[in-house]
């Protein structure tokens, strides 16, 4: 692709709950296509800092055409790991962080990666294509008990077991190597009655498990809660976390919740208005949380 083509989720409430000055060090953990570090770049100036980090390369070339300068890092790193980034910078603390724990359009559109199932591309869906297992090997070793159990947690699907013994049986026939393969595979495991009733596309919840999955999504939030985005922050320092799903949410909003070293700055999530939802449809699940570091 040779633009990008995302639209960046809540960015006025995103602006306004990071509460963004001049000279501030901000880390935009999950960069994407830059759309939220453009107008945070603006907001902190010339004298600010801005580190925007992404697992995927691509994103992070379409991030390079809207933030550069002096005092912007572009930097291939998980912010999973961002006491590491930082140290390699020479920078103890900064005042804010972001994370959009969505998947931007443009890994949706990319037709190499099989994110979507919309168009036929081979099965690979990992963020970062320098490690870890593609969708497809996932799919040609994964045992049916273990299938089972991600595709009913990270996709709460009722059909998980059918699906699971489909795919199990249908790779010893064939492998699985490409999103038609997969989407060809759930038609024969779920009843077309229930197919045609759902209002989500059963295909969706099974990708998104899968891509949970094989990128260990929940494991880098889980690390990232625990320990490395507090130590990063500064006393007083913001913490903003949009996610897309109940998974994601509930780990952000226990982690914020029951630790009392986070102020929690709104009792309810701050959520898309209806004006955003109408012009960008799939925004319409996400939930922005944020707290400030005691």
């Amino acid at each position: 692709m040779s633009a990008s083509v995302h639209v960046p989720v809540m960015l006025r409430e995103v602006l306004r709950e990071l509460d963004l000055k001049p000279g501030l060090t901000v880390v935009d953990g999950t960069v994407g296509a830059g759309g939220h570090s453009q107008k945070i770049s603006e907001q902190i100036g010339e004298n600010g800092v801005l580190i925007g980090l992404d697992r995927d390369s691509m994103m992070l070339n379409f991030a390079a055409e809207r933030v550069s300068g002096a005092g912007r890092h572009l930097i291939q790193s998980s912010y999973s790991e961002i006491k590491n980034v930082l140290n390699e910078l020479g920078i103890d603390t900064v005042d804010r962080i972001l994370l959009d724990l969505g998947l931007s359009s443009d890994q949706l559109a990319d037709r190499q990666r099989g994110f979507g199932y919309s168009v036929d591309a081979p099965l690979d869906m990992r963020f970062d294509n320098r490690s870890g297992q593609s969708v497809e090997e996932y799919l040609a070793n994964v045992d049916q008990a273990k299938l089972t159990e991600v595709l009913t947690t990270y996709g709460e699907e009722k059909f998980s077991e059918a699906i699971a013994q489909t795919i199990v049986e249908r790779r010893r026939k064939q492998p699985i190597e490409t999103t038609r393969d997969l989407t060809e595979t759930l038609e024969e495991a779920i009843p077309a009655r229930f197919r045609k009733q759902a209002r989500k596309d059963p295909a969706t919840r099974v990708f998104q498990a899968l891509r949970i999955a094989v990128n260990q999504e929940l494991t880098h939030l889980e690390q990232a809660l625990q320990t490395e985005l507090y130590e990063a922050l500064k006393p007083g320092g913001r913490l903003s976390i949009i996610t897309f799903h109940s998974l994601e949410d509930r780990l952000v909003k226990n982690a914020f919740r029951d630790d009392n070293r986070w102020k929690v700055l709104a009792k309810k999530p701050t959520a898309p208005t209806p004006a955003e939802v109408r012009m960008n449809p799939r925004s319409r699940s996400a939930k922005l949380r944020t707290a400030a570091k005691l």
